[in-house]
């Protein structure tokens, strides 16, 4: 006998799906407000925060590459960008393989600030209370990557 659930008939997930939709929705915006409510801290919107996230995880970036990893409007992480080249957090440098669309990369106030914003977060996320194991974040990371999938084609801008 195997412990793995067989896959769920397309009605059924689709509910199942919906369930999920129900928690995401709430769960980003309080986030999203927890990070603006600390945020003085390192003086850190949300969107500049994703902004030097992307840049921390991926090295240098162009806007649109920026703007297709979040599902961001092009004009909005490029008023995320103007504001962290302002805060001297992230600059604009020549991309060598294309002169039109310039490269972003993070400076070293702007990596200080991830990193202590990152810090913060992990220590809130520390008193998530419960008997979650990995498999059980496996599992979710993989039911919310499929989804995200699904939606790959919409058009952010």
């Amino acid at each position: 006998m195997t412990d793995i659930d067989p896959p769920l008939p397309p009605e059924e997930l689709a509910h199942r799906l919906t369930e999920v939709f129900a928690l995401v929705g709430p769960l980003y915006r309080r986030v999203q407000r927890k990070v603006e409510q600390t945020a003085p801290i390192e003086g850190l919107s949300v969107g500049v925060r994703a902004v030097l996230d992307l840049l921390r995880e991926n090295g240098p970036m162009t806007v649109p590459q920026m703007g297709r990893a979040q599902a961001l409007s092009r004009q909005f992480v490029q008023r995320m960008v103007n504001d962290a080249a302002t805060a001297g957090l992230a600059e604009i440098i020549p991309n060598p393989a294309h002169q039109r669309s310039s490269l972003v990369r993070l400076t070293a106030s702007g990596r200080e600030a991830i990193t202590a914003a990152l810090a913060r977060e992990q220590s809130l996320l520390r008193q998530v209370d419960g008997d979650l194991t990995d498999g059980d974040v496996t599992a979710c990371v993989r039911v919310l990557g499929r989804m995200l999938e699904l939606f790959d084609h919409v058009d952010v801008d």
